[in-house]
């Protein structure tokens, strides 16, 4: 395999750079310090982003980007001829963050020199290594991907002075639409709803944690996306709360995007989400965090704790951890992180660990970040 440490002596000054991130929202945001680091390499260069149009509205004023190129999740003929007549060989660099085929196939007709994160394993030992001048494998249980990114650009680095503190970028501040003055700043925001059902807490969990607070007359917000499932559930939980609850919740489900959702989560004063895309968006906006994690490593997906400088902030298996204003919880159970989709490893299963995760431990949490009795 070619790599740069050994084929050049000097930092190559590319002048247009691609970074590929076709994958969710949160796989997006996470490439945030990545793109700051190439930014430090080639402070000159243009950098290019590909990634999916559903989640690169997250990377919303970007301060290091010059355009952001959209794809579906699964275009046809006719977008695909686009893409690769838009970004053909107009790139010196692209920098491939999934190893998916379709992201090396975009890396290859983008530039001549490319790096590239790979799986550990055969299907990688053909094409895709032969492509990269540099690959990064892949370690879902030891590895964060925060730092995983990072170590695509370090081939580069050669004594440049680098910022060492990694930071996610969230969307810049922007108005929010809608309820901008109705937002007490005492509030807390749940976000209940995740992409796949192996990820969901128990919606009798959720009652609790909203009726803890609705006694304590601290206002909730409920966030989630426009889909059917996302709002279905909110009005389930709407629906189960005792009046009192009810009047002190403001349903924000598929009415905000995602620079007016991250305006909310830096004014709040806590947050509470299962593993999702909005939970490493309110780790990014400082807002004190405690995320729900099933079957996902917190070592390798965890919310990143803005500011951290090390290569890895979190313990594998803890039922409690905290760093910065991130707070883990894991359900107690022996197989926890099992990094299967749940028990039954398909998307609508159920998942043991998180029925098993008490609400008392999150209104635990909660009661040292609002400092409650």
């Amino acid at each position: 395999m070619k790599t740069y440490q050994n084929s050049l002596t000097d930092t190559p000054r590319f002048k247009k750079i691609l970074i590929i991130a076709t994958r969710q929202i949160g796989d997006t945001l996470i490439t945030t310090p990545l793109i700051k680091r190439t930014h430090e390499i080639w402070p000159e260069a243009q950098i290019d982003f590909l990634g999916f149009k559903s989640a690169i509205g997250i990377l919303e004023g970007n301060p290091y980007l010059h355009e952001i190129i959209g794809s579906s999740p699964k275009p046809k003929i006719k977008e695909y001829l686009h893409l690769l007549k838009k970004v053909f060989f107009q790139y010196d660099l692209a920098i491939i963050t999934q190893p998916s085929d379709r992201s090396y196939l975009y890396g290859l007709f983008a530039a001549m020199r490319r790096v590239g994160v790979m799986h550990i394993g055969q299907e990688d030992q053909g094409w895709k290594k032969w492509i990269t001048d540099y690959q990064v494998p892949i370690n879902y249980f030891e590895q964060h991907v925060v730092t995983e990114k990072l170590r695509l650009v370090d081939p580069f680095i050669q004594g440049k002075q680098i910022t060492q503190e990694i930071v996610i970028d969230a969307p810049s501040k922007v108005s929010p639409s809608i309820l901008s003055n109705e937002i007490a700043s005492s509030s807390v925001l749940i976000h209940p709803s995740p992409l796949n059902a192996y990820k969901k807490w128990p919606l009798s969990h959720w009652l609790s944690i909203i009726e803890f607070l609705s006694d304590r007359n601290i206002p909730v917000l409920i966030s989630g996306g426009k889909a059917k499932v996302d709002v279905e559930l909110a009005q389930e939980i709407i629906k189960g709360l005792s009046e009192k609850a009810r009047d002190q919740v403001i349903n924000l489900t598929g009415k905000v995007s995602f620079s007016e959702l991250a305006t909310l989560l830096r004014q709040v004063r806590a947050y509470v989400g299962v593993d999702t895309s909005v939970t490493h968006l309110a780790a990014a906006c400082n807002t004190p965090t405690v995320a729900l994690l099933g079957a996902t490593p917190p070592t390798n997906f965890g919310p990143w704790p803005n500011g951290f400088t090390g290569k890895q902030p979190y313990q594998i298996r803890a039922l409690t951890q905290t760093m910065g204003n991130v707070t883990i919880l894991q359900g107690p159970n022996s197989c926890v992180p099992c990094r299967k989709a749940g028990c039954d490893d398909h998307a609508n299963s159920r998942s043991l660990c998180l029925e098993e995760l008490d609400s008392t431990r999150v209104i635990q949490s909660l009661q040292k970040i609002l400092q409650l009795d």
